[in-house]
């Protein structure tokens, strides 16, 4: 059984452009009747079958963006839209959001109505159904396709094409690493399932941070949430069965209702525990006590972002070659934590 090929394939073997193939097979007049005939030969013998995604191309330009979000209640992807506007909508592109809702068909959907014409390039963070499926055919098309895409956040490295990442496991290392020079001895964790791939790694950097400071890692002080609207539930387990000083929670959300689990419980903050979290939404700022949290620069985030998906539209030439951004975490110091 031959193997599928590829838009892009097609255009490297027979150094054309995918515009030129996908015009090509199309049977457009636009191309020379030499060039149809070779083209639709090769097709053919390498059994190509057009697939439904990613069949806008890179010649009819739309000056529109698709961002696709997991959610939009969370701070931090607000902020990474707000950046990726503020750099779109000067270079003269819109930007058009579809959200997810942490699934896996939602994902497909909107990524197939934004790839049918309406825009010229995607960015995108994946939703958490589709790192448990570890199904990225979608993302595969489309970068096949010469559709130009940039993930952030949560990304996958078994797709190639630009990412603008946060040092999770750095930051995680740094929030413990707080809580340790401020006199927590016993730590626990709130953090995500491991498929999830930004809560592993913060998983990653409490362990090094820990082991690093010669604590020995206990796994009762670990939980691992996957209902997030019912975390409360699964962080009352965690005052039942253990003691601890130090709370680092992998999001805001973990962070302010293990909090609120304290306060009702009778511990004072930070004397009795002290909470580090990650991401620093509106909410930290206003918690009682505020909360000290890693910032991660979602605006940042989002400007770079746009800055990688217009180069690769605008480019002339097509690249294979693609680039990550990582950008650092900066730890905000607020009530939630001793002072040093």
């Amino acid at each position: 059984m031959r193997r599928r090929i590829t838009l892009k394939q097609i255009a490297k073997e027979l150094d054309v452009s995918i515009s030129t193939v996908s015009k090509a097979i199309r049977g457009s007049k636009e191309i020379s009747l030499d060039t149809r005939q070779k083209v639709q030969a090769f097709a053919k013998l390498y059994n190509y079958k057009p697939n439904n995604i990613a069949i806008s191309l890179k010649n009819r330009n739309t000056k529109n963006i698709g961002v696709i979000i997991p959610e939009i209640v969370h701070h931090f992807f607000t902020t990474v839209i707000r950046g990726i506007e503020q750099v779109a909508n000067s270079k003269g592109y819109n930007v058009i959001v579809c959200l997810s809702n942490e699934s896996f068909d939602k994902e497909v959907i909107n990524m197939e109505m934004l790839a049918n014409g309406s825009i010229d390039g995607f960015i995108m963070s994946v939703s958490k159904e589709t790192q448990k499926k570890k199904d990225f055919h979608h993302l595969r098309e489309v970068v096949n396709q010469g559709m130009p895409l940039v993930m952030f956040d949560r990304v996958s490295d078994e797709i190639f094409c630009d990412k603008v990442i946060v040092d999770d496991a750095r930051g995680a290392y740094q929030a413990v690493e707080h809580l340790i020079k401020t006199g927590c001895k016993k730590i626990a964790l709130v953090t995500t399932v491991d498929y999830v791939s930004v809560g592993k790694l913060r998983t990653l950097g409490y362990k090094n941070a820990l082991s690093e400071n010669g604590i020995a890692i206990d796994e009762d002080l670990i939980i691992k949430i996957e209902d997030i609207e019912n975390c409360d539930k699964e962080i009352e387990k965690l005052f039942d069965q253990s003691q601890f000083d130090g709370v680092f929670a992998v999001n805001e959300l973990f962070a302010l209702t293990a909090m609120k689990i304290a306060r009702r419980r009778g511990f004072e903050i930070p004397d009795d525990i002290s909470f580090v979290g990650f991401t620093d939404g509106i909410l930290s700022k206003h918690a009682s006590p505020t909360l000290t949290t890693l910032a991660q620069h979602g605006i940042e985030m989002g400007e770079i972002a746009a800055k990688m998906v217009i180069e690769k539209i605008e480019e002339e030439e097509e690249e294979d070659s693609f680039r990550t951004e990582i950008i650092r975490t900066s730890l905000i110091e607020r009530d939630s934590t001793k002072k040093i």
